[in-house]
Parts: C-alpha cells; structure tokens; sequence
C-alpha cells in the first residue's frame, strides 16, 4: 500500500514538460505576453481580451480571439505569434507553422528571431526531426541569435532520441 501510495504521489509530482514529457513538450514554451499591459482602446480590445485567456493558459479560447482580433485588424501582426503559440500549445503544429509563414511574409523584422525558433519548434511537434535538427543547428552556431541556447539544449534533446 506505501509502495503504491508513494508511486502515485511520485507521479504526480511529474509534469509532462518535464524530463520525461515528449521532446516537444520539453522545447515548446509559449511566447510571453507582451501586450496585455497595453492601453485598452477600441481598435485592440478584442486583442486584449484574447490575451487576458492566452495568460490563462486558456488556448483554445486565446485562439479564437485571436483569429477574430486579425480578422478586423490587420495592422498589429504580432497576434501571429501568439496565434501560433496556441496551436502548439493544442498540439497543432502545422497550424502554428503556417501562422509564423504569415508573420514572416508581413516583413516584421522584429519577430525574426523568433519565426526562426518557433518554426524548429513546429518542426520538433510535427516529428520533422531532421529539419528541425538543420533549424536548431543554423540558430546555435548563431550566437547573437536570440533562441541560441535553447537551440543547443534542442540538439541535445535530438541527439538523444537519435540513440534511443
């Protein structure tokens, strides 16, 4: 009965992000919210109220809001990579790919850094190892990259499901 109550607590104690999640589940951290201390106006309420559910881990509702919040306004495009984030998050990672395709072809050069790493990410999701493997590698050897280190922790990660 010990045995069997201190395996059950043992489990719960482990997330599935954590060292025994997948390889997505262990690269995959949604993109921080830095807009939710914007100034509520007409023109971004519904991008606010879609992130106030994004912060709530709320990605299913975060989604919808957003698609509608770009639906009206296409001028702030950075709702794409928080768009993308909630399809990985929901396990949706060709979705979340083709999302950081329309930020990357807005030119936001802002977001460059993170089309790169998001999109290795949907690369991992999606089990395009190999891809993702050339991705992680070109962001690692660049170390003004700003996902470099993460890169480096990926390639490990890579090497040691390539052993399993």
């Amino acid at each position: 009965m010990r045995t069997v109550l201190l395996l059950l607590i043992l489990l719960s104690a482990c997330g599935t992000g954590g060292p025994t999640g997948t390889l997505c589940e262990r690269t995959f951290q949604p993109y921080p919210d830095m807009i939710s201390g914007r100034t509520r106006t007409p023109a971004n309420g519904v991008y606010l109220d879609a992130m106030a559910l994004y912060v709530q881990q709320d990605y299913a509702g975060a989604k919808d809001g957003l698609k509608a919040f770009l639906s009206m306004q296409r001028d702030d495009k950075s709702a794409y990579i928080y768009l993308a984030s909630c399809h990985l998050a929901l396990g949706e990672p060709f979705d979340a790919e083709l999302q950081l395709d329309h930020l990357e072809r807005s030119n936001t050069l802002q977001f460059d850094d993170q089309i790169d790493w998001y999109t290795v990410v949907c690369w991992v999701c999606s089990d395009q190892l190999d891809r993702a493997r050339e991705g992680a590698e070109r962001i690692a050897r660049s170390k003004a990259h700003t996902y470099s280190n993460e890169a480096a922790e990926l390639l490990k990660g890579l090497d040691a499901v390539k052993h399993e």
